[in-house]
């Protein structure tokens, strides 16, 4: 697998992506009304736009990874860590998250992901995020801010 910057004409794969990785954090919910499943291509061209998109691709350039970040005021929000279901348990969510603070080298990193999602907590903490605050979205839906320094 290689990871690289992704260039514009890559969005709507990593779109068709993120529909597909989301299915797992929806049955979480048991609803797919969460923002993931909702977003628009001219939403994540805006993402692009303002920060850095990264793409993990196999050997016939085929995207099963993404993850993405943009700076402000020192802190770097990291956001849509994504790995094809069938490529998951084999490390390349934390590359890709290694992958993406290395182009923002000795800054704040920050990201969130609901109460729920055990996996993606403990994949946090293991690359040493910790947990600094909680949100409710609504009565259903609670996320855990995690930060690193």
């Amino acid at each position: 697998m290689d990871i690289s910057k992704a260039r514009k004409e890559d969005l709507q794969e990593i779109l068709s992506l993120q529909y597909l990785a989301y299915q797992s954090e929806a049955a979480l919910f048991g609803s797919k009304d969460i923002p993931p499943l909702k977003q628009t291509l001219e939403e994540v061209i805006r993402e692009y736009e303002e920060g850095i998109i990264l793409k993990m691709t196999d050997d016939d350039g085929v995207i099963k990874g993404s993850v993405r970040a943009k700076e402000k005021d020192g802190t770097v929000y990291i956001g849509k860590l994504m790995v094809h279901p069938d490529q998951r348990r084999k490390g390349f969510g934390r590359k890709l998250l290694s992958e993406i603070e290395s182009y923002f080298p000795g800054r704040r990193y920050e990201l969130f992901t609901s109460t729920r999602s055990e996996d993606n907590i403990r994949l946090y903490e293991s690359c040493g995020y910790k947990e600094f605050g909680r949100k409710a979205a609504d009565d259903e839906l609670v996320f855990v801010y995690m930060e690193k320094v």
